[in-house]
């Protein structure tokens, strides 16, 4: 087969889902399948480091996406007599004019499900697009059954043209010792005190502020005095959530990280007595399965392809409900014994999911497609 893929957002949306999703799934595709040629779409540095004998690089420019979009990756493919084109982003960029065969990654449909928590001009985007896209694809990859019956319910797309790749956690998130992570945390970013860990951004959706409501009730009333520490960038609802702590009379018991490196998220899973993440709605859910992966235990919400991924090995609440949040908390970090089963029945669900299982369920969506040509 030709394959091309659409592989600028490996850099564009680096640090994002759908940047880890693109670099993660072309990383195995092209160090396990040397029988396929394939073409990539790239844009931005470390183009040498995907080369291989079966692939041509294709250099684009963000500045004139359009362009390439509309005129060159259209005629590029028709010139290379690809079989098969992949978008990974959500399909935004898939021209009409594609004439092989297309595959579109929707990871979720937030913007028709939760619009108020988008930003405009990407709302406005998506919802624009999206029809078109859908129609155009041949198929449709998503990261969960929970966004293929999203997709199916409000685009009426026949099942069978829908393939579920679940995500996966870097291989970076293992289990580390424990003393050894708090020593770098607190070298590091000067955190001494036991901690909540909470990442995964600050959209109105992701519902951070639970987490300090819920941690206010209960901070008095635990055995030992723990921190509450959120990592990201200051954006969206950041500084929503600092004013929020300090109404609650709990500033001094939060610290906010600022922007942390990649390499440094397991460190910081490792040194956390509990992860919370209470977010209202998930394509997927990432940073649980991360968590789980590093030993970490894990509280997170019922809702959503949140139960999906991570099964038995969390404990589920209702996002909606301090109280349910506030003593599951409580439990988690009070009972030791509820604490280490949660801590074990997450690291084993978490070994169900790999990159290496997404890439080769992607390569056989591709070879499934090809064979109705």
């Amino acid at each position: 087969m030709k394959i091309a893929i659409d592989a600028r957002g490996a850099n564009w949306y680096k640090g994002t889902g759908i940047g880890t999703y693109t670099n993660q799934v072309l990383n195995y595709l092209l160090n396990n399948d040397s029988l396929n040629q394939y073409h990539l779409y790239w844009a931005g540095p470390n183009y040498r480091n995907i080369y291989k004998d079966n692939v041509t690089i294709n250099m684009s420019s963000k500045r004139h996406h359009r362009f390439f979009e509309d005129y060159f990756i259209p005629q590029n493919l028709k010139n290379n007599d690809v079989d098969i084109y992949h978008v990974p982003q959500n399909g935004i960029g898939l021209s009409k004019k594609t004439s092989c065969l297309s595959i579109s990654t929707i990871h979720d449909l937030i913007p028709y499900v939760m619009p108020e928590t988008v930003g405009r001009g990407y709302l406005k985007k998506f919802i624009a697009q999206m029809p078109s896209i859908i129609q155009a694809s041949d198929n449709i990859i998503t990261v969960s059954e929970f966004s293929k019956n999203d997709i199916i319910k409000i685009f009426d797309v026949p099942e069978e043209k829908i393939k579920v790749t679940h995500l996966a956690a870097d291989h970076i998130f293992s289990p580390l010792d424990k003393e050894e992570t708090k020593k770098s945390i607190y070298e590091k970013y000067g955190i001494t005190e036991d901690f909540i860990l909470y990442l995964g951004g600050f959209s109105s959706r992701k519902n951070v502020k639970s987490i300090l409501v819920a941690f206010s009730k209960i901070y008095k009333n635990l055995s030992k005095d723990y921190k509450v520490v959120i990592l990201g960038p200051s954006r969206d609802e950041h500084e929503k959530l600092t004013n929020l702590a300090e109404t609650l009379s709990i500033k001094d018991k939060v610290q906010f990280t600022g922007f942390v490196p990649h390499e440094d998220l397991p460190l910081f899973y490792n040194a956390a007595s509990l992860f919370v993440y209470p977010s209202l709605y998930e394509g997927f859910g990432l940073p649980p399965l991360e968590a789980m992966s590093c030993k970490c235990p894990v509280i997170t919400s019922d809702i959503s392809a949140i139960p999906e991924v991570v099964g038995d090995g969390a404990l589920l609440i209702n996002p909606y409900d301090i109280d349910d949040l506030k003593d599951s908390m409580e439990k988690v970090l009070e009972d030791s014994s509820t604490r280490e089963n949660i801590i074990l029945k997450g690291y084993e669900r978490s070994k169900l999911f790999s990159w290496e299982i997404t890439a080769k369920k992607t390569l056989q969506v591709y070879k499934d497609l090809y064979k109705t040509i």
